[in-house]
């Protein structure tokens, strides 16, 4: 079994890594939160179409920004879907159950029973 070294970056070489993304700003994202601050500060003086109309677009850019993570949520969406539909259907037969439930309790309690 060898011995295989991992060669470290050296500080030089890391600021260089972090300064090639700073002469880069993400002009994506300025756009997003620029318009989700215009947004918000529509929204607060009283304009709500304008407010909104300029969230749903920043909220757009940021999908746009993020389109990995979109893509990652957008393929679970079946298996919440499938996890939703179960709750609903335990939900539906345990109303099922208690309203069997309560109609027996009414028939013993009115003595209506069969």
């Amino acid at each position: 079994m060898g011995i295989v070294s991992i060669p470290r970056r050296k500080a030089s070489e890391r600021e260089q890594v972090n300064a090639s993304e700073a002469d880069y700003p993400n002009w994506v994202n300025i756009a997003a939160g620029g318009t989700l601050l215009a947004g918000g500060l529509l929204l607060l003086t009283g304009q709500r179409r304008a407010g909104i109309v300029m969230a749903v677009a920043g909220s757009a850019l940021t999908l746009l920004g993020e389109q990995e993570i979109v893509r990652d949520w957008w393929e679970q969406i079946p298996t919440y879907v499938d996890h939703v539909q179960n709750m609903i259907g335990r939900v539906q037969s345990s109303m099922e159950e208690l309203t069997v439930t309560r109609e027996n309790l009414h028939q013993a309690i009115t003595g209506t029973g069969r």
